[in-house]
């Protein structure tokens, strides 16, 4: 069943990418082909497999959710009771934090506690702050904050801090393992952004309790209710395409999925047994961990699997474009390094498995593909100011069509799949309401993209001419971006976005066709100041604007009965 299904996937993936390569090679004919045309096409070329990754997952996700009765149990390649199963699996809860402020991070786990407790099943679990913070002065302030939120059961709470950060993240997480886990067979990892109810921790462990075979259970994972435009507008987009992406890719991928890092449960023995990372081969340490541990802990013969139902699971967002751009250039660096352990004999020592590599390879396409778009962009623009033949307006319309509905694919049907469905809709407000929010949102994200792709096309040249990627900490507080600071960051995206529309210009209709791919780029600059400015956040939520469920309940719950 399984190979079918992915034969599903590899079908639906392999038609995109050879339909919309077609159509590029029918826009291009007319005139004859020249040295441009040929080098656009070959770039399209390189794009469109992630559009066909798109498609395969988003198209069966969207299915399921609309015909199963239970989406995310029917694509869990576990058997056995997780809804009220006795829990008697002793669980650490750890949580990594590095310069954060300890006011936003413990409350929600004070919920989870209190909800475990509430449950009755706290006696099981145990909390761990795991810190990499630096400064003596901060990390003296996250001790003492978190000796007075254990105050009342310092067993049940505990406070540990590395001297150094090697490693990063995956380092500190596996120090802990090997040092401070004793008696535990069972980790929840949580980053300091993250929150879960206690409903949702349950889950995983009966889900590990079911399948003992089981390694790693990723759990879908939604943006919080967030005051700011841009993470308001990010998350509401985001929850809608990664609900049918990850049910897509749990139906075809079943105990062979992804890892993302926090928001899941790990096995800890063989966590530790399989998924220590050696440094690449020029010493530096892997960034982008979590996706090589899940390839491991595959092929050591324990599954991996994603839980793909939203509730119960949250993260925090970027406030603002700049630490948006600032997160993809990390995950960007990290992503890439996968080409270099793909490369490796064996794999240290242990050869992975198909659907591991595979892994890797997506990861990796989902960065790779922003200096071929850009470079798809730029010859456009010189082919149209050399007048290199006039495309077919059929054809034409053909490939910008398909092109965007293949790239947003899982979001559009996520949306759909909510507008189909009066229950569903009723909770983000109604209909109307939901398709204001998905429009707007639509708007907001074809402007992004545009500038994302070419922040990571210079984020790779960078690289390319010897930049060391790191991991610093991350800005998570609200804030405005001014206009200086908006032109210094992003006048080069500007600059190329002005100078493509002027060269597109001169052939007739050629800018039109750009706007969803490049539109963004001139305005770049008003595009940040404006959503990050706090009265816009506050005009869109006033007004329900791209508001989600938990919003909406929490507000509902805060008016008292008439």
């Amino acid at each position: 069943m399984i190979a079918l299904r992915r034969a599903v996937f590899l079908a639906l993936m392999l038609l995109t990418t050879a339909g919309l390569v077609w159509l590029l090679w029918r826009v291009l004919a007319p005139g004859g082909w020249n040295g441009a045309k040929l080098l656009m096409l070959l770039c399209f070329a390189g794009i469109a497999p992630w559009l066909g990754v798109c498609v395969g997952n988003a198209l069966p996700g969207f299915l399921l959710l609309v015909l199963a009765r239970d989406p995310a149990r029917a694509v869990l390649p576990v058997t056995g009771d997780i809804a009220a199963a006795p829990v008697t699996t002793r669980t650490a809860l750890a949580v990594t934090v590095r310069n954060e402020r300890m006011e936003e991070v413990l409350p929600p786990l004070r919920r989870l506690l209190d909800g475990l407790d509430a449950a009755g099943a706290g006696a099981w679990f145990a909390l761990f702050v795991l810190s990499d913070t630096q400064d003596p002065e901060a990390a003296a302030a996250e001790a003492a904050a978190v000796a007075a939120f254990g105050a009342g059961d310092p067993r049940r709470v505990a406070y540990r801090r590395r001297a150094d950060n090697a490693g990063f993240k995956a380092g500190n997480v596996m120090e802990f393992l090997d040092r401070h886990a004793e008696g535990f067979e069972l980790a929840v990892m949580l980053d300091a952004d993250s929150e879960m109810s206690a409903a949702a921790v349950l889950r995983l462990v009966r889900i590990m309790q079911a399948a003992p075979r089981m390694g790693i259970v990723q759990h879908l994972t939604v943006g919080r209710p967030a005051e700011g435009a841009f993470p308001r507008l990010f998350q509401f987009g985001m929850r809608a395409g990664m609900r049918v992406w990850a049910t897509g890719q749990a139906w075809w991928q079943g105990d062979s999925g992804p890892y993302w890092g926090h928001n899941a449960i790990l096995r800890i023995a063989p966590f530790r047994a399989h998924c220590r990372l050696a440094p690449l081969p020029d010493g530096q340490a892997i960034l982008s961990h979590d996706q090589v541990e899940a390839a491991r802990m595959r092929a050591a013969g324990w599954g991996v699997c994603v839980w793909a139902g939203e509730d119960g699971s949250q993260e925090g967002n970027p406030p603002a474009l700049p630490e948006f751009l600032h997160r993809d250039a990390r995950w960007l660096a990290g992503n890439l390094q996968y080409w270099h352990l793909l490369r490796l004999p064996g794999l240290w020592p242990m050869g992975l498995r198909p659907m591991g590599r595979w892994q890797l390879v997506q990861a990796m396409l989902m960065f790779a593909g922003a200096p071929l778009q850009v470079a798809v962009l730029l010859l456009a623009a010189w082919l149209a100011a050399t007048g290199s033949g006039q495309p077919p307006r059929g054809a034409l319309l053909a490939l910008a069509l398909g092109w965007s509905l293949s790239l947003y694919c899982p979001k559009l049907l996520g949306y759909a799949e909510v507008l189909v469905s009066g229950a569903r809709a009723a909770r983000y407000g109604g209909r109307v309401r939901f398709a204001a929010g998905a429009g707007l949102e639509i708007a907001f994200t074809l402007a992004t993209d545009a500038v994302a792709q070419v922040h990571k096309t210079l984020a790779m040249l960078r690289l390319a001419l010897g930049a060391r990627p790191g991991w610093l900490p991350q800005n998570r507080q609200d804030r405005g971006v001014g206009w200086a600071e908006a032109l210094r960051l992003f006048w080069p995206h500007t600059a190329l976005g002005a100078v493509a529309f002027a060269l597109l210009a001169r052939a007739d209709g050629a800018a039109a066709w750009a706007l969803p791919f490049a539109g963004g780029l001139p305005l770049a600059v008003p595009l940040c100041v404006a959503t990050a400015a706090p009265r816009v956040g506050r005009w869109l939520r006033r007004h329900g604007v791209a508001a989600v469920p938990e919003e909406l309940s929490a507000l509902a719950a805060a008016v008292p009965p008439a």
